[in-house]
């Protein structure tokens, strides 16, 4: 199927690697000129290099999505984006009585409030030119919270309310705004989780990661290239009549209707 964007413009943060990088190479191989952002240079070279094999125009920016010198160079680099893939690392699991007034500020600082600076500065844009995609990369625990995960589950759970808001305002300009919900996909994130689990359980990375399968219906880890071209899908021309939604990447996992 061709996706009707090729030669569109797109600003993926946070994607020099895992799920972020994956959306890049995706949109990339769809023909998007993808700029991309990460804290790594080694891994933003490696991203760049991956997407520059699809034969689009690829450009740069390190930085860290916290400050606002890395989010204006963004812009800067690509200042009509038509698609905006918004993405940070999470805040490490963990328990109420471990968070104070720093950490949750920090969790909404990295999981909503840039998201939603970054949506401010491209959205007027986008309804002028008629044609805009914003995917923000969130979690499951959105959807199904569990109390290690409460800084994740607090910041990205407000993302997702301002955004089911704005996307009524903006769909009639051929704008729409959703939310990639990712569970168990095998990035450097589950490696971590995997690792945790191990050193907490006295056990090996295999059999962490085997336990870590088994809570998947799919029996399996999903592959980082399966979010990317449900990204992509999410911000082709087909995909224009759907907007406010959460699509979640789980293997068939969650449980409940809405």
């Amino acid at each position: 199927m061709d996706l009707g964007i090729g030669n569109r413009n797109a600003i993926i943060c946070a994607s020099s690697r895992g799920l972020g990088r994956a959306c890049a190479s995706s949109l990339a191989r769809e023909g998007v000129n993808v700029t991309l952002n990460g804290r790594d240079a080694a891994a933003l070279t490696e991203s760049v290099d991956l997407c520059v094999s699809s034969g689009v125009k690829v450009r740069s920016v390190l930085g860290d999505m916290n400050k606002a010198e890395t989010r204006d160079a963004l812009l800067q680099a690509c200042p009509q984006p038509d698609i905006l893939v918004t993405n940070n690392g999470g805040p490490p699991p963990g328990q109420l009585k471990d968070w104070d007034h720093d950490a949750w500020i920090g969790a909404l600082e990295s999981n909503m409030i840039t998201h939603m600076l970054m949506i401010r500065s491209v959205l007027d844009g986008m309804v002028e030119r008629r044609f805009g995609r914003i995917i923000n990369i969130t979690s499951a625990m959105v959807k199904t919270p569990k109390a290690p995960m409460g800084l994740s589950t607090g910041a990205r759970a407000g993302l997702t309310s301002v955004c089911k808001a704005l996307s009524a305002e903006v769909a009639y300009a051929n704008v729409t705004i959703n939310n990639l919900l990712p569970e168990r996909i095998d990035t450097d994130r589950q490696k971590f989780m995997a690792t945790m689990q191990s050193e907490r359980q006295g056990i090996s990375m295999d059999e962490a990661y085997r336990q870590i399968a088994a809570t998947i219906a799919a029996n399996r880890l999903g592959k980082p290239e399966e979010f990317g071209d449900a990204c992509a899908y999410l911000c082709s021309a087909q995909a224009g009549f759907i907007s406010g939604q959460n699509l979640q990447i789980d293997g068939g996992s969650y449980e409940g209707l809405i």
